[in-house]
């Protein structure tokens, strides 16, 4: 059995970032597990092709959610990175961080050192950004971020509506305030993707202290005598065991890690029985406080051919944006279609905002695990997402079979609050689709209140006739519909039965007992 001073399983954000990070100083023997392939699909790296990873079982986990029955028992499709670097190899790319009272918050429910002040020198670390360094950003780090090499005039025209309509101007989301409208700056270098296993993992890789084992799913984890000294994976060859000195990290992500946690006897006892696991400790709190962001989206159709759909719509455009970006990495495929965003309050007495308004430039028909299929005509699209929802769901094993999905329940808009939030976001994106910046760009509000695409609109939700009471009843009626959700899944799913959120998408298993989750 090998044997190594540290195991890391799953490679993805947080995993590619620990690994690179403890094998730095050539002190430790390191070991990074990771169940997909390496990063080699020249999709991932273009960035408006996470399109092509969004339903590709080569790097992604494909998860369905359980049906919810508060969205007419609709199954939620849960994208997730199988690739070296995780889902920070599939996602949008976009660079934000937590709101500072949120760091606030964990130091208050016990997460020492978890502050904003306390964590905010690491993110100045971890960062290369294009604009240099300031009291809230750094240089140098191995993360990249960098502003938009390239973007349609329809995201100026996106980001003058909503300072029309009342929202004030924020040049940095991620600087004194978070509150505001403003260009969302974005993981990407050079207009290639900067996931997190190029940034921590490019010049590491060499390094004789790390090994790197791809096509390598983690199954178990060893535990002898109440203490965690090693994992057990499937790889090409067979089942292996290694065996660590120090410490076992489980950066499996929200999903991952707690199904981990569970097929090794750590977890609910009631459940784990269910399945014919041993129970080795019982731990409600593993699987349990899974809370994901949720969104819809108010569609429109646009009168001027500015928008992502007249690219996909148009042969000669895709060649021309094919050109531009393999001999100059520009234009459409220089971007990821999201270039503008918001972050407001859904109600004013609220201390920080809960609404995300993401305006894309173009409009999607479906999105499920099938893939994406955009409007059949040129629309773009306001998503107002509920960043602080009350529904709590669970992570659970639907399998004592380590190869097997594990059962996800979200319970999306249990609460009349999660309902409230998002339908006065969907006003606000209302709203801002009406001021003069976008009267240019408008044609018609096509969502809620398409029925084809080729048949007019009969009577709009915005119509002058409609009491509001009958708009706040449509507007429900659409987000039951259409809620998504957003791949922020977060939430306590790992903890070791702790009642607060877990700040990062890994856990520590230490040598001794755990007896408190990592911080």
């Amino acid at each position: 059995m090998d044997s190594y001073d540290f195991i890391v399983t799953g490679a993805g954000s947080a995993g590619c970032a620990i690994a690179g990070r403890l094998s730095e100083d050539g002190r430790f023997r390191v070991l990074l597990l990771e169940a997909g392939p390496s990063d080699w699909y020249p999709w991932i790296h273009v960035p408006l092709g996470y399109h092509k990873t969004f339903n590709n079982p080569r790097v992604n986990w494909m998860f369905d959610s359980e049906p919810e029955p508060e969205l007419n028992n609709r199954i939620m499709y849960q994208p997730r990175g199988k690739v070296l670097g995780g889902t920070s190899s599939i996602n949008g790319m976009v660079y934000m961080r937590g709101n500072a009272a949120d760091y606030d918050e964990w130091r208050q429910r016990g997460c020492e050192g978890w502050d904003y002040d306390s964590v905010l020198p690491y993110f100045k670390r971890a960062e290369d950004n294009v604009r240099g360094g300031d009291d809230f950003h750094g240089t140098g780090g191995p993360l990249k971020v960098q502003d938009h090499a390239w973007q349609p005039t329809l995201a100026r025209a996106m980001h003058d509506a909503a300072v029309e309509a009342g929202i004030p101007a924020n040049p940095d989301f991620n600087g004194a305030n978070q509150e505001g409208v403003g260009y969302y700056q974005t993981t990407i270098n050079r207009s290639r993707r900067w996931s997190s296993a190029r940034a921590y993992l490019s010049g590491a890789k060499q390094r004789k202290n790390l090994t790197i084992a791809t096509s390598a799913h983690a199954t178990r984890l060893l535990i002898e005598h109440g203490r965690c000294v090693g994992v057990e994976y499937r790889s090409p060859a067979g089942l292996v065991q290694a065996r660590a000195n120090r410490e076992v990290i489980v950066s499996g992500g929200v999903y991952g890690s707690p199904q981990l946690l569970m097929l090794s006897g750590l977890g609910p006892a009631e459940h784990l029985k269910q399945h014919g696991i041993a129970v080795v400790r019982d731990m409600p709190g593993v699987g349990s406080h899974l809370h994901d962001h949720f969104n819809t989206y108010v569609a429109y159709r646009c009168a001027q051919p500015v928008t992502m759909n007249d690219l996909v719509l148009s042969l000669p455009r895709r060649i021309m944006a094919g050109m531009q970006y393999a001999f100059g990495r520009t234009g459409p495929l220089a971007s990821m279609g999201l270039f503008v965003g918001a972050l407001i309050r859904s109600d004013k007495r609220l201390e920080r905002p809960d609404l995300q308004i993401n305006m894309f430039a173009w409009a999607i028909r479906e999105r499920n695990r099938a893939g994406v299929v955009p409007q059949p005509f040129s629309a773009f699209g306001l998503s107002p997402v509920h960043l602080r929802p009350d529904g709590r769901g669970t992570v659970r094993l639907k399998s004592a079979d380590p190869t097997a999905a594990p059962e996800i329940r979200f319970n999306f808009l249990k609460s009349a609050n999660d309902y409230q939030a998002l339908i006065q976001g969907m006003r606000i994106c209302r709203e801002i689709a009406k001021q003069p910046a976008l009267s240019l760009s408008l044609s018609r509000k096509s969502c809620p209140a398409l029925r084809s695409p080729r048949r007019p609109i009969s009577r709009p939700i915005s119509a002058p006739a409609a009491s509001p009471t009958c708009i706040r009843s449509a507007l429900a009626a659409w987000a039951t519909r259409s809620t998504r959700w957003s791949t922020h899944s977060c939430e306590c799913t790992a903890s070791n039965g702790c009642a607060w959120p877990m700040p990062r998408s890994c856990l520590q298993l230490w040598p001794a007992t755990p007896t408190r989750p990592a911080s």
